[in-house]
């Protein structure tokens, strides 16, 4: 629905000033993957990595946001659609504060993942898709939920009654049977730190 009379207010303090002053740009570094598949541990370790460079982050979680922000959405296709644009547009309000957001969501639709690249912008998001297969989420069931989607207790179960399509051209693929949680870590900030640098010239500039 596209509202009528509402004209945004264009601030002094831009996002390009804020990022001046952290000393890094902004980007969103979305994780999706199977439920179980290892993302929020991820995230987790990620953000510890990127505060102890003094990079200024803030992590948006699936079953966090689904408790507050995001608690009036069920599973419905439908409904995880809402979820991943309100998460996006959350995003792009922090990315203007100069943040790194971390989101960790499970995105199962290939048009969501679009989505977020829209609302965003293609070269301010970086997808890493954790690729787990589902034999060791189910394994892990660390929620108990697969153990309830074979017992049909809950509906909706992304990789049982509901699709996970894959990410055909992520920006990094990790996967956790192979690769310690170190290594994943270190594989995301190698290829993220040039995407968040600087240039001289900018952090020699005064914020006016």
């Amino acid at each position: 629905m596209e509202l009528k009379n509402i004209s945004c207010h264009e601030y002094t303090l831009n996002k390009e000033k804020r990022c001046k002053i952290k000393k890094h740009k902004s980007i969103l570094i979305w994780l999706t993957g199977l439920s179980g598949s290892g993302k929020s541990t991820i995230a987790n370790a990620l953000e510890i990595e990127f505060f102890r460079m003094n990079i200024h982050t803030y992590t948006l979680d699936g079953d966090n946001v689904r408790s507050g922000l995001n608690k009036d959405l069920t599973f419905s296709p439908e409904d995880r659609s809402e979820n991943i644009r309100r998460i996006a547009e959350t995003s792009k309000l922090m990315l203007d504060a100069g943040l790194v957001v971390i989101a960790a969501f499970i995105t199962p639709y290939a048009r969501d993942r679009q989505l977020v690249k829209n609302i965003i912008g293609f070269d301010e998001v970086v997808e890493i898709f954790v690729d787990t297969p589902l034999a060791e989420c189910e394994r892990r069931d660390v929620k108990g939920l697969y153990k309830k989607a074979r017992a049909n207790e809950i509906k909706n179960m992304t990789g049982i009654d509901s699709p996970y399509e894959n990410p055909v051209a992520p920006d990094i693929t990790v996967n956790t049977l192979e690769e310690s949680l170190i290594d994943s870590v270190n594989k995301i900030i190698e290829f993220t730190m040039p995407k968040l640098t600087l240039n001289t010239e900018t952090l020699n500039q005064l914020v006016h």
